[in-house]
């Protein structure tokens, strides 16, 4: 168990992932001085119900542990951040939330990789290839930008995650599975029905 200060978010933030932050809250503003001054990571949490400003949100109990790369003060206090995940949390205790939230939170590790665990990424990489294609053929995507997924299964499945074929709830969804086989399947299952979708609306244009 560990004492992370906490960045809840409207967008959730998978290991791995990039993320430019603007910081404007005063309370956020506290946080980021406090974390580049004593170089402490940080826990990113998707917000349940409310708003990421003015506080009384509902959080998820799952989130990501990140690390500040890029820091930039603005004349007026407010800061340009990049911020790269680096692994699941889960959050057992919030601890207040004056000057910034805290939480207690305990680190989420998965169990070794099963057998099946290489062919269900290559599969997953032929499903982003065709959901952007889709996209591409909908505009919604650089027809000449298809990318390849990392051949380690646990990088693949962040990575493809992160290609914005996901809604919020879903990514959430996918954060809060343990287990890479599990995870594999269910973005599998997911990349599917986003499939069916875009099929559709590629077909009724």
């Amino acid at each position: 168990m560990m004492i992370l200060p906490m960045f809840p978010l409207g967008t959730v933030l998978f290991p791995g992932a990039v993320l430019p932050l603007h910081v404007f809250e005063p309370r956020y503003r506290a946080l980021t001085g406090w974390c580049l001054e004593h170089d402490s990571p940080l826990g990113i949490v998707l917000i349940e119900r409310g708003s990421e400003v003015g506080g009384g949100d509902v959080r998820f109990s799952v989130g990501t542990e990140a690390r500040i790369v890029e820091a930039a003060a603005l004349p007026d206090g407010r800061w340009v951040l990049v911020l790269v995940g680096e692994r699941r949390v889960r959050i057992d205790r919030w601890l207040g939330e004056t000057p910034f939230p805290r939480a207690e939170v305990t680190p989420l590790e998965d169990a070794a990789a099963g057998p099946d665990a290489a062919a269900l990424r290559d599969a997953l990489q032929d499903r982003v290839h065709r959901a952007l294609a889709l996209k591409a053929e909908l505009g919604e995507w650089a027809a000449d930008v298809s990318p390849s997924l990392p051949d380690d299964p646990a990088l693949a499945v962040w990575h493809a995650a992160g290609l914005g074929l996901l809604g919020e709830a879903d990514a959430q969804r996918l954060l809060e599975t343990g287990g890479l086989d599990a995870r594999l399947a269910l973005l599998s299952s997911l990349l599917d029905e986003e499939l069916h979708v875009l099929a559709l609306r590629a077909w009724g244009r």
